[in-house]
């Protein structure tokens, strides 16, 4: 029940449920989904790696996870490039989070979300690679949301992000990260210690940058953290394939 929530929430696959979720524990699911999602994408580049180039079987890869999950994270990423970068006081900030159109920073930073996972998805050496890459960065880089959402100071009382965040306590967002981390272990081996410090970074930045300047986090703020995670967490793990 939980996981499918978790899916409800994080996709845009059309789950129906008989009763309404508990959100406390369905933000304990978040990894568990993005595991699922990476699985998605990382078998699509690997089903196309005998079929067309590395690059272009990332493109798609990456392009299947944006339609599964109806770009929900590159949202929040350029809800805050526009905020933290063209927004002068806290209150313009707050009120550029909650328009739904993007602006230059917003796009950038979306561009260049896309550019960077496809480019080091399309450099790991081979399909395999790309199927358990896929599936590591897409559930430690919902870690760093969730270790977000259970530790940091709320921005505003309002929102999806406010919601998640009230119901996240410590002692659920720990197990959810717990298995988020055991998930990306069985995916890529030692390889995921430093995939820990990638959305250690990711988070401590995100919520940093966020504190200072609107006082705390936002939904945007999560879904920012998750970009920025699953970005670096496949950098590192093709310079890793790369030097082994």
């Amino acid at each position: 029940m939980s996981l499918l929530a978790a899916l409800q929430f994080l996709t845009r696959v059309p789950i129906r449920l008989r009763r309404e979720p508990s959100l406390s524990k369905t933000v304990a699911w978040f990894p568990v989904a993005g595991a699922l999602i990476g699985a998605a994408v990382g078998g699509t580049a690997a089903g196309m790696w005998h079929l067309t180039s590395p690059l272009v079987a990332a493109a798609v890869a990456v392009t299947i996870g944006l339609l599964i999950t109806g770009a929900f994270h590159e949202d929040g990423l350029g809800d805050m490039a526009d905020a933290f970068g063209g927004g002068w006081t806290i209150e313009r900030r707050l009120e550029i989070l909650k328009d739904s159109r993007h602006g230059t920073y917003g796009v950038t930073a979306i561009c260049a979300s896309v550019v960077l996972r496809i480019v080091s998805l399309g450099a790991l050496p081979g399909p395999l690679d790309m199927f358990t890459a896929a599936i590591a960065a897409h559930t430690m880089a919902r870690v760093a949301a969730v270790a977000m959402a259970g530790s940091m100071r709320l921005a505003t009382n309002t929102g999806l992000g406010a919601d998640y965040g009230r119901s996240s306590t410590p002692l659920r967002a720990g197990v959810g990260c717990a298995s988020g981390i055991a998930i990306a272990t069985l995916a890529v081996g030692w390889w995921a210690a430093p995939l820990v410090v990638a959305a250690a970074v990711a988070a401590t930045g995100a919520g940093l940058l966020a504190r200072r300047k609107i006082g705390g986090i936002s939904g945007d703020v999560l879904g920012a953290a998750e970009q920025v995670a699953e970005c670096l967490c496949l950098v590192v793990l093709s310079a890793l394939a790369l030097h082994r």
